[in-house]
C-alpha cells in the first residue's frame, strides 16, 4: 500500500497545496469504475481498481483529497490530523501565509511530508 498525492482546496475550489509521493501517471481509469462508499458520514471516499480517493471537508469549506492504493480503507483520521495539527497550526495561524493563497510555507511542506511518510500505509514502491 502507498500514498500517491494530496490536494488541499479552498471553499471556492482553488488549489492551495499539492504534494506527490508515489503517483503513477496514465492509469486510464474508466469513469464507470468509481464506487462511492457508505454515505452516512457524507462523502468520505471512492474506490476504483487502481486507487482510492479519500475526502475530508472542514466546517470552513477547506477540502482535502488524498489518493492512495485501493488497500487503504480509511484515511479520515490522517486527513483530520493534517488539517487541525498541520494546516491550522502552520498555515492559518502563520501571519506570513496570506489567506486563500497557495501555501508557500516550507515548514508546512516538510512537516506534512514527515507525517505522510510516518503513516503505516506509506510504503515506497519497489523500483
Amino acid at each position: 500500500m502507498t500514498i500517491h498525492n494530496l490536494y488541499i482546496f479552498d471553499r471556492g475550489g482553488t488549489c492551495l497545496h499539492y504534494s506527490e509521493w508515489h503517483r503513477r501517471r496514465g492509469t486510464g481509469i474508466p469513469r464507470e469504475e468509481m464506487s462511492p462508499t457508505d454515505m452516512r458520514d457524507g462523502f468520505v471516499s471512492f474506490l476504483t481498481s487502481k486507487y482510492r480517493l479519500h475526502y475530508y471537508e472542514t466546517p470552513t469549506g477547506l477540502r482535502l483529497v488524498l489518493n492512495t492504493d485501493p488497500g487503504v480503507t480509511s484515511a479520515r483520521e490522517a486527513l483530520q490530523h493534517i488539517y487541525s495539527h498541520l494546516f491550522v497550526e502552520l498555515v492559518v495561524k502563520n501571519p506570513l501565509c496570506p489567506p486563500r493563497q497557495p501555501v508557500q510555507s516550507d515548514l508546512f511542506r516538510s512537516r506534512l511530508d514527515a507525517f505522510i511518510r510516518g503513516l503505516p500505509y506509506f510504503n515506497p514502491r519497489p523500483t
